[in-house]
């Protein structure tokens, strides 16, 4: 392990997403194990997968030499070898330290680096850092190379300058203090963060406004320009009184973050208006998808709904077993919504977010289906589909930090519905479903299989005690 002063590429992603994660990456709080969850763990699984991959590609076509130690990297470039694997720079002078997958040797005799990257685009924050650092280190004005996870293949140029000078000057920084940096609360970034555990008491201990659903690190920094550097003093002031900040403007959006704010406090619910919801035949609607494919794109691997009645036994789906499948999955998926178009009067497709009719459009133009008769009416002015988030976050203020799914149904003085398996939740499937996809055991197949339809019905259960909690309560 390189010591905690050198400045390395590896850094890149943990730096992209926060200045105090990556400063504990390489200052570990004392006493605190930190654990890998499980879908990092296999997203680095399916990249080391990736870059073997590659290896062996590379070892048809060159002699590839691997890299033992940054002297026996520069005897091997010394040598002039074709590649070299896992190759080692550093430079004391600069406090450099990094690990390329590869260094190519190019026909004017100089190396330039290439990484293996899951990701089908270069414009990555992180991906931009790493191979420019590297083209920095190797400064020879060469491009980097960039294997994706696709077969595809792009270069880094000196368009990544910029951001790496950025990652360079910062970390420096970050690298030479023993203060824990100051940073926002982001809701969604720091409950999947290794650090959450340590970080959490500190913005509670200080009131940090970011901890308030609506109120942003841009806004939280605007507030605190204007002397309102904590929840208790927000609370107590009038929304006409607090200057526009960004992120923060117009009385109706100040009022609204100050109830959040004592929703958070008091655990009390504010309703701004009456909840109106469609009439009709409700059917509830959830989609699982897989990131991690080999060609990049999303697989919808499971579309699943609660129909009337809305029992454990009114659960159906469509289900597809691998990425081949994926066309099929999709025509049965519009053929399913066609029955229940056909049979139940003024169908209603519920889903909570975006995210499933994003996906649609998605599958249409995947498919050159956008004039398609049923993707025509779903995505239509008299579309059934229905997104439950809106209602919620339009008229109610809850005492919660986020608004998902989950944060509602699961909270006791809310919607209170557990799911079955309390572990499960999207990675939690997506996990599921790459190690089914690797099972050869048929039972244990069949296990993975039934876990994540448990989880797949548990979310259009909650959909639907959500839609009886919103007409019970709200309307």
């Amino acid at each position: 392990m390189p010591p905690a002063n050198l400045v390395k590429p590896s850094d890149a992603k943990s730096w992209s997403l926060c200045a105090r994660r990556v400063w504990f990456d390489n200052h570990p709080p004392e006493g605190q194990e930190i654990e890998i969850g499980e879908f990092d763990q296999l997203v680095i699984d399916l990249g080391l997968a990736h870059e073997k991959a590659i290896l062996e590609k590379l070892s048809q076509d060159y002699e590839v030499h691997e890299a033992l130690s940054v002297a026996h990297t520069m005897e091997l470039m010394e040598q002039g070898v074709d590649v070299i694997y896992q190759a080692q720079l550093r430079d004391e002078e600069e406090r450099f330290i990094g690990f390329p997958d590869f260094l190519f040797r190019h026909e004017s005799g100089q190396y330039q680096a290439a990484d293996a990257k899951l990701s089908l685009s270069e414009d990555k924050k992180e991906i931009q850092v790493q191979l420019g650092f590297y083209r920095r280190m190797l400064n020879n004005g060469l491009p980097a190379i960039v294997f994706h996870g696709d077969g595809g293949q792009s270069e880094i140029d000196d368009k990544s300058n910029k951001i790496v000078n950025q990652f360079v000057t910062e970390m420096r920084e970050l690298m030479d203090t023993h203060e824990m940096p100051e940073v926002h609360y982001s809701h969604s970034k720091c409950k999947a963060c290794s650090y959450y555990g340590v970080c959490r008491p500190d913005f509670e201990e200080k009131e940090s406004l970011s901890l308030i659903y609506g109120i942003q690190g841009r806004a939280e920094a605007g507030l605190g320009k204007e002397g309102i550097r904590t929840i208790s003093q927000f609370i107590s002031s009038k929304a006409e009184d607090i200057p526009d900040v960004p992120y923060l403007k117009g009385i109706d959006k100040k009022h609204k973050a100050i109830l959040q704010a004592k929703s958070w406090q008091t655990g009390e619910v504010f309703k701004l208006n009456d909840v109106s919801l469609p009439e009709g035949s409700w059917v509830h609607f959830d989609i699982e998808d897989n990131p991690l494919t080999p060609s990049g794109e999303k697989h919808v691997y499971l579309w699943g709904f609660l129909i009337p009645g809305y029992t454990n036994n009114d659960f159906e789906y469509v289900w597809t077993n691998t990425e081949d499948q994926d066309r099929q999955g999709w025509i049965s998926f519009l053929e399913k919504v066609e029955e229940y178009r056909n049979n139940l009067p003024h169908l209603i497709l519920a889903h909570y977010s975006s995210h499933e009719r994003t996906t649609i459009k998605k599958y249409a133009e995947r498919y050159a289906m956008e004039d398609n008769e049923t993707v025509l009416w779903l995505l239509g002015e008299e579309s059934p589909l229905f997104d439950m988030q809106k209602p919620v976050t339009d008229n109610l203020v809850l005492p919660l930090q986020g608004y998902g799914l989950k944060d509602i149904c699961k909270h006791k003085d809310l919607v209170d519905f557990q799911w079955e398996d309390d572990d499960s939740g999207s990675q939690w499937s997506i996990v599921q479903f790459n190690r089914f996809l690797a099972e050869t055991d048929p039972y244990q197949k069949d296990n993975l299989k039934t876990e994540i339809l448990g989880y797949n019905r548990d979310d259009v259960i909650a959909t639907r005690r959500l839609e009886e909690w919103l007409r019970n309560n709200f309307i």
